[in-house]
């Protein structure tokens, strides 16, 4: 299910505009307490009121039956507001308790920052425009909600809106600066609100929430949310969910509430009411629309799509079947980082193995000169061959450690070259790096040759990868654990693998340990001295041991009490094998004192 947001913000410049104008408050000096009437007894004892007086609860001064309530509130009130008590500590047990930094203002301004201080050169009651420069005249471009109380709308002359109102303050406007806010809004809405963001006009953005709110609390508490976070900013904004983005478009602009959240499949019920300039139509078809009499959207759900095609243009049949769920209306998402690609379209289709390989280190050597001037590195790259056919081959290849060396990825391609079906042939090329990361320039060697510099060992690793597999080549590492089978784990072929325990393990160990048949051993302490393991029998000539492993009671019950014995023998033929016997032969919820094979040395 589909679930779009659109967040409107209607005074987006004017605003924009205030809050980068406002200059930085500096930190005011709190002022002292006002003196008490009665006196204060410089010897409290152990009072919790520190030297120099002031309230705090349990105060003897104030526990003492001399002072009335109301000289006791007479007290409280010539006290700053963030040293009077709460009612709960006057006796008032049944009031909620509130947090107590939250109700005091902050040191710097009013609660919500200096975003609700006004500048200088501001003032919220004096009408404010934002002036363009349109051919020869001025227009308005934004205006505060003051000046449109006066009657002053975008689209006026600038000349015209001085004679009506004369203290009128007007700014130039800055379009791109209020894109590019809108852009940082729509990025940092990728980052933490949803994957997909796009800006939607000059004045707000679309927010696909389809499978996101539930992150939040549901719908209601995230345009909450969303909300007073603009307010923190310093932005008014309005914001609407709906099954469509021409549905939610036209509900966050002529809804009437800052919050609208459309249930699904009522688009058409909600927009019924809404005028018809909430489609977003072009200025020819709303005065056509004004011609014919169609004042609401019901006005045009009504009408047969090819007369109102003929009446208002076709453009107008598009936006109200978009806004209906009729038409797709795809979101374009901003892309907070642009992926290196590079293509090579080709003027006849190729199909044998030398001019794809040639034309893939042609595309190499064009992404090496992208990588270089971006500073990156790759770590995944991404072959697509698009067929005469249509069909589209897709190879990837990877590389363990960040590189933009030419000859080490066209050796990669090569290896998955017979991947490659050309069919009827081939007519188009990309490379695409869906996964890098910055990587700095490196040196190219010294006329002082190094014997003792080491090697670098991602090119032979990924060459090994891209012929047994992503899965065949890893590094063991010690895991912090006391269980054999759970202290090793797999790791990648150059990381780390950390420091190994100094206990003796064996060079192999089974996946799981196999039992041990007809096994011959004197308790509690003693290794075996006869085993049979897979229909073959084995004669010790030498043990040591035991080593106690207990399990690991916080996993499983069953582990609760578990004692492993492990032993080391050599058998007579040479063989070297790590044995353990379950329980410690004394008490018998150990275990049941059965043996078997972890591993072998050598």
């Amino acid at each position: 299910m589909t679930r779009v947001a659109s967040l409107y913000l209607p005074h987006l410049a004017i605003e924009r505009l205030r809050r980068a104008e406002r200059p930085a408050r500096p930190l005011e000096p709190r002022a002292p307490a006002a003196p008490l009437a009665s006196p204060i007894d410089d010897d409290p004892g152990a009072c919790s009121v520190p030297r120099g007086g002031g309230w705090r609860p349990g105060a003897r001064w104030a526990r003492d039956g001399n002072l009335t309530k109301a000289q006791v509130l007479d007290q409280m009130a010539q006290l700053p507001a963030h040293q009077r008590p709460p009612m709960r500590m006057l006796g008032r047990r049944s009031e909620a308790v509130e947090h107590p930094f939250k109700a005091m203002p902050p040191d710097e301004g009013t609660r919500g920052g200096a975003a609700a201080m006004p500048a200088p050169g501001f003032r919220h009651d004096r009408p404010t425009v934002l002036i363009e420069r349109v051919g020869q005249r001025d227009l308005i471009r934004s205006a505060c909600p003051v000046a449109l109380s006066l009657g002053l709308v975008p689209g006026m002359v600038a000349a015209h809106a001085r004679a009506l109102v004369a203290d009128l303050d007007l700014r130039d406007a800055d379009p791109a600066d209020d894109q590019a806010w809108l852009d940082r809004l729509a990025l940092h809405g990728v980052a933490h609100w949803t994957p997909t963001a796009s800006v939607s006009g000059s004045d707000g953005l679309w927010l696909d929430l389809s499978g996101t709110t539930h992150l939040f609390g549901g719908e209601e508490r995230f345009c909450a949310r969303l909300l007073r976070f603009l307010q923190r900013l310093g932005f008014t904004a309005r914001i609407a969910i709906a099954g469509t983005p021409g549905a939610a478009h036209a509900l966050a602009r002529y809804g009437g509430r800052d919050i609208r959240v459309l249930d699904p499949g009522g688009e058409a019920a909600a927009l019924a009411a809404l005028p018809v300039a909430a489609l977003r139509l072009e200025a020819a078809a709303l005065t056509a629309a004004a011609r014919f009499g169609l004042e609401r959207v019901a006005d045009l759900i009504r009408l047969p799509r090819g007369p109102l095609a003929k009446r208002l243009g076709r453009e107008a049949v598009t936006r109200l079947d978009q806004a209906l769920g009729h038409a797709a209306e795809p979101i374009k998402p901003v892309v907070p980082f642009e992926a290196p690609e590079v293509t090579r379209r080709l003027l006849e289709p190729i199909g044998t193995a030398e001019s794809i390989t040639q034309v893939i280190s042609d595309l190499v050597d064009d992404l090496i000169g992208v990588l270089q001037q971006r500073g990156l590195g790759v770590r995944t790259v991404l072959l697509r061959a698009e067929r005469v056919d249509g069909d589209v081959q897709r190879i990837g290849i990877g590389a363990s450690r960040a590189t933009r060396d030419a000859r080490h990825l066209k050796r990669m391609f090569a290896l998955k070259l017979d991947r490659i079906e050309p069919g009827l042939g081939i007519e188009a090329m990309h490379l695409l790096v869906p996964h890098s990361e910055p990587l700095g320039a490196s040196s190219a060697g010294s006329l002082v040759a190094c014997e003792g510099a080491a090697k670098d060992l991602a090119p032979a690793i990924d060459q090994l990868v891209g012929r047994a597999g992503e899965a065949a080549v890893f590094r063991v590492a010690p895991s912090e654990s006391d269980v054999p089978e759970r202290a090793v784990r797999r790791v990648g072929p150059l990381e780390d693998p950390g420091r190994w325990p100094r206990w003796t393990r064996p060079v192999r160990m089974l996946r799981r340990p196999e039992p041990l048949t007809h096994v011959v051993a004197l308790l509690p302490d003693h290794a075996p001295r006869r085993f049979t393991w897979r229909g073959h029998a084995y004669r010790v000539a030498a043990g040591d041991g035991p080593e106690r492993v207990h399990g690991e009671w916080w996993r499983t019950d069953a582990e609760l009490w578990a004692v492993r014995d492990y032993f080391r023998v050599e058998v007579e033929s040479g063989e070297r094998f790590w044995l353990f016997r379950r329980g410690d032969g004394v008490a018998p919820e150990t275990g049941d004192l059965s043996w078997y094979i972890h591993g072998m040395f050598g």
